[in-house]
């Protein structure tokens, strides 16, 4: 087992955000985190990070990530954050190199092997030409892309993913899930990603943990978490779940019935 949580509580200004989620991951696994906006999804992430204070206790590969300093922490878990903070002034190229610094030496600093695996990554999400730019001149989704890099170039046995495909238009969200999902086959890493997209975390995730007022309310196969009824308790929408012929599932919303009154105020 890779991650392990177990009873994590999250707490700001007295108002509990997370209550009690234990949280299993093997190596190689993908979780999907979804649930409506204000679940906890984000915090909870950043729970496993150990970014936030947090009672009870995550594991990775056996050791308590609140007993590891910061350099070892970031050689275990890495973080794709919905909203990162941008250093002023950085290119591309130095912003993804940041993700090696866990095993920077202290004097003689980054190594070939380091600038390699830059490299590669940037060539896999398709920056290499964006390398020497600016962050600030980039767009929403080669932010995001550029964002996604740095993460995958720590290479560390856990990913956490907080809306990867925000920002990206279709192509690039199904290339960046396609590139998560044969990265962590490749190198067995465990993911966990908060989803809002229902229908990209039932095609990728193998695993669904629904979460709603800071609780675990749901998990297992997206064919059993995510049904009608079940999504129109918790997001308060109506769908439809199709089967997309190869073993994962689609979300469609279902338009409500145009009211008589309505009709009568047009016609």
């Amino acid at each position: 087992m890779t991650l392990r949580a177990r009873d994590v509580r999250v707490a700001f200004n007295g108002r509990t955000v997370l209550d009690g989620i234990d949280l299993d991951v093997a190596s190689g696994e993908w979780v999907g985190i979804i649930g409506p906006n204000g679940a906890g999804k984000t915090t909870l992430l950043k729970a496993l990070a150990g970014l936030v204070p947090a009672d009870g206790s995550v594991r990775v590969d056996g050791e308590d990530i609140s007993h590891l300093s910061g350099r070892r922490r970031a050689a275990s878990i890495a973080l794709v954050p919905q909203r990162p903070i941008i250093p002023a002034g950085i290119t591309v190229l130095d912003y993804v190199l940041l993700g090696r610094t866990p095993y920077a030496g202290p004097l003689v600093g980054f190594s070939r092997t380091d600038l390699d695996a830059v490299e590669r990554t940037l060539r896999r999400l398709d920056l290499l030409a964006f390398a020497d730019r600016d962050l600030t001149t980039l767009s929403g989704g080669e932010l995001r892309r550029t964002v996604i890099a740095r993460a995958l170039a720590q290479q560390t046995p856990v990913l956490l993913l907080d809306e990867p495909t925000a920002a990206l238009d279709v192509g690039r969200q199904q290339e960046v899930m396609e590139l998560v999902d044969q990265l962590r086959r490749e190198r067995n890493v465990a993911v966990v990603g908060a989803l809002h997209d229902l229908t990209l975390a039932g095609q990728f995730a193998d695993r669904l943990v629904l979460l709603a007022g800071g609780r675990v309310v749901d998990e297992g196969r997206a064919d059993t978490v995510l049904t009608p009824a079940a999504i129109r308790r918790h997001y308060g929408a109506r769908v439809r779940i199709v089967d997309d012929g190869s073993g994962g599932i689609v979300v469609i919303p279902v338009r409500l019935p145009a009211s008589t009154d309505a009709d009568t105020a047009v016609g």
